[in-house]
């Protein structure tokens, strides 16, 4: 298993490094002068020349990109933003938990919810809550989230006042927005929980456990769970990636303070250094979280090696 991980570690530099040539040529690529757009409509010429000179914008794009990588890899410095002047890896040391955060809820909220429907849904298969569940899915897939969540800040801030409607600081603040990223992915799991479930619920081995009178909750839960779980963990992980994605557009709705908005905030100003920052960090713990779920699998089903 070392040996497969080390394999997997060694190949995430590659990936990172052909992400962040591709931010720092697409973000070269668009229509402006960068040092133009940090200093201000109103700033003198001598200032904007200051600015090319201290960012390093006055070399070459190969120059530029050979710089910025050797800051990144020998001092692990992503550098300053144009806006704040800021360090980059300090701002996003403070988004990133709140990102993380609203990730982790609407997961939770995605598996504790999705996972029972979809197992109740394949006990009773094409009953009234299949029938339900389907159709619920469908508008959960469907529903684009920023819209989702304009209409839970209707209902729950507007016209009931129950929830305030943007901030962090208290789990008030956390539930609109856990809900607006994680109900979509209610119902991919409760599908795919549903679809597990029938393969393994019709294997001799869970007949065999009946015939034993083993009693149902405990072949469920015990033989056919286990054994169905192999598709939900893969789909956790590549479903958080999209989570983490889709918090960028939750976070500017509700006014989030996680790495998402700082994200967007920076693309609006085309702030180089955040975006690739911000970007490499996303891309990093999309790569990280496979590698926990492929390592998991060999927990799961012990069948399964890393040679």
């Amino acid at each position: 298993m070392l040996s497969y991980v080390v394999r997997r570690l060694l190949l995430f530099f590659p990936m990172l490094l052909g992400i962040s040539l591709a931010v720092f040529l697409v973000m070269h690529a668009i229509p402006g002068d960068l040092a133009r757009m940090a200093a201000g409509p109103d700033a003198a010429e001598t200032d904007i020349e200051q600015i090319r000179r201290n960012y390093g914008l006055d070399k070459p794009l190969h120059q530029q990109y050979s710089i910025y990588l050797q800051r990144v890899v020998l001092q692990g410095d992503l550098g300053d933003s144009f806006q704040t002047y800021a360090p980059v890896a300090e701002s996003i040391a403070r988004t990133l938990p709140a990102t993380l955060e609203l990730a982790t809820a609407g997961m939770l909220l995605a598996v504790v919810l999705g996972v029972p429907l979809g197992i109740a849904a394949a006990l009773k298969p094409r009953g009234l809550l299949d029938s339900a569940l389907t159709a619920l899915a469908v508008v959960g897939i469907s529903m684009p989230g920023f819209f989702l969540g304009l209409l839970l800040m209707l209902l729950f801030a507007s016209t009931l006042g129950w929830l305030p409607p943007t901030g962090r600081g208290n789990w008030q603040q956390l539930v609109m927005p856990a809900i607006t990223l994680g109900l979509p992915y209610v119902a991919t799991f409760s599908r795919l929980a549903r679809s597990s479930m029938l393969d393994v619920l019709g294997e001799d081995y869970i007949r065999t456990a009946y015939a034993k009178g083993v009693a149902r909750p405990r072949v469920v839960l015990r033989h056919a769970l286990s054994n169905a779980s192999i598709p939900l963990v893969t789909s956790f992980g590549m479903d958080f990636g999209r989570l983490l994605g889709g918090a960028v557009i939750v976070e500017t709705v509700f006014a989030w303070p996680g790495m998402g908005r700082y994200m967007i905030d920076a693309i609006m100003v085309r702030d180089i250094y955040v975006v690739q920052g911000t970007i490499l960090v996303f891309a990093a713990l999309v790569v990280l979280i496979n590698l926990i779920v492929d390592l998991a699998y060999g927990f799961l089903d012990p069948r399964i090696t890393y040679a």
